[in-house]
């Protein structure tokens, strides 16, 4: 049996290219927080257009091309099928490279509805709409045709990836075109933040964090050469996460116009949220079992446990932040924008690199990366720099917070806006060298990739996987 590898192949390339370009943007803002002339006085420079130029290159077109390369790698192994519809996945392929280029277009030059994480316009909003019912049909087609009656839990994180995420994007943006460029929303006021954060948070919960586990649960058994370690726990995983992480996105409206009720109801589901996610992280640990002694010569599993430790990490401080007294003191700090990125750079792209390490020798026909060394230096400085990016702006975060509440014995503000600005300034500089690592190592793994590409043999006829490989006997 042979599958159909080219378009894996081609969204695993891009997914490199695409993160390096959206980690660039990254520095750049971050280069321009610490010195603001950095933009040269050029509005499609300047911090306001390119930071959502940033969020979305790294999410949707790092991150998505990700996922779906890595969902229709799976889905085929697992179900012993090539894709149904090949020429309806090589549509997906372009299609989702033509929204990634329109949004690289559009985003500079102001072209936005600013809405966070959907700040796309409608035409380009109606051809993600396309594109993802076609990536759809392709996954859910395969399933369809499957050779065995099993289907493995990653494709069940998947599917709920694919199946939410179109819910999410076309309830929230429903709107009233105008001209070619621009519509206005059919929610006014706080309805229209309480579906933004419905759909904010849940991106977050189905993009980033269900397709991943999806990502996680076949590539980090494959690299450890063993079973999960319960299968029962991802299924009771599976079904726990789902049904409560719809209902956490209000708490990132604490203190505003909306209901107070509503805002609990978000603090008490993103509480609750902590024992599904560490039931996956606990999950994902323990496949090593047995197979510890591995992360002494295999960087590509280092890679995958760091991830996971950042998912437990990040997925504890997100519940606290969610408490309304913390909420207090973290809200509109660089607290959250550290919790954010040990989220994004420790759990999302971390294993992402490692699933990437994994698969792209398979689609070539080796057995490993060109240079196992490059893989670790990658890792070593990676590393590094999340460290150094997520610390200080836990530090800075903090320190803000605890700034803009400081008070006279008379009522008046202890601190001007600016002094806050003034003492983060250091820790933004300790950043902006977080960043540059993290790239740096994107640009290590750019040239290892090449490098195996380059070596392809012809195609392998890939031996057929059980159905039950991720299960205990």
């Amino acid at each position: 049996m042979t599958y159909n590898d080219k378009i894996i192949r081609q969204f695993a390339v891009m997914t490199v290219v695409w993160g390096i370009v959206g980690m660039l943007v990254g520095v750049v803002i971050a280069a321009q927080l610490w010195i603001p002339a950095l933009n040269f006085d050029i509005p499609w420079l300047s911090y306001g257009r390119l930071r959502p130029l940033h969020t979305n290159a790294v999410i949707f077109a790092f991150g998505g091309c990700a996922l779906i390369g890595t969902s229709l790698y799976v889905v085929q192994r697992t179900c012993h099928v090539k894709l149904f519809a090949e020429k309806l996945a090589s549509f997906v392929f372009w299609g989702w490279q033509l929204i990634i280029l329109a949004a690289a277009i559009t985003l500079p030059l102001g072209i936005t509805q600013g809405k966070e994480y959907a700040e796309l316009e409608w035409p380009i909003d109606l051809l993600i709409a396309v594109v993802w019912v076609a990536y759809a049909v392709v996954f859910f087609g395969t399933i369809v045709k499957r050779r065995v009656s099993h289907i493995y839990v990653a494709n069940w994180f998947y599917g709920a990836f694919i199946l939410t995420i179109a819910l999410l994007h076309i309830v929230n943006n429903l709107a009233l075109p105008v001209t070619p460029f621009k519509a206005y929303q059919i929610y006014t006021g706080s309805v229209d933040a309480l579906v933004q954060w419905w759909y904010g948070h849940n991106a977050v919960g189905f993009f980033l964090t269900a397709g991943f586990l999806g990502m996680m649960y076949y590539f980090v058994p494959k690299q450890a050469e063993g079973p999960v370690y319960s299968y029962r726990l991802s299924i009771v995983h599976f079904w726990a996460l789902i049904a409560i992480y719809m209902w956490a996105g209000p708490h990132h409206l604490h203190y505003t116009a909306l209901p107070d009720w509503l805002q609990s109801l978000g603090m008490v589901f993103s509480l609750i949220l902590l024992a599904p996610s560490w039931g996956g992280m606990i999950n994902g640990m323990m496949t090593l079992s047995g197979a510890w002694h591995k992360l002494r010569t295999d960087p590509v599993l280092k890679f995958m446990i760091v991830a996971l430790s950042f998912y437990g990490m990040s997925t504890f401080e997100g519940p606290m932040m969610s408490i309304k007294t913390v909420n207090a003191l973290s809200h509109y700090t660089d607290w959250t924008i550290g919790h954010v990125h040990s989220g994004a750079l420790g759990w999302v792209a971390m294993m992402t690199i490692g699933s990437m390490y994994c698969l792209i020798p398979r689609l070539v026909g080796e057995k490993e990366m060109h240079s196992i060394k490059a893989i670790d230096l990658h890792f070593w400085v990676s590393t590094i720099g999340v460290v150094f990016y997520v610390t200080s702006m836990w530090i800075a975060g903090v320190m803000q917070g605890l700034m803009w509440r400081a008070f006279n014995d008379d009522g008046t503000l202890t601190y001007t806006f600016i002094e806050t600005i003034a003492a983060t300034k250091p820790y933004y500089a300790i950043r902006l060298v977080g960043g540059i690592l993290v790239l740096s190592g994107m640009f290590i793994m750019a040239w290892n990739v090449w490098k195996t590409m380059r070596n392809k043999r012809p195609e392998p006829v890939p031996a057929s996987e059980p159905a039950h490989w991720g299960e205990h006997a």
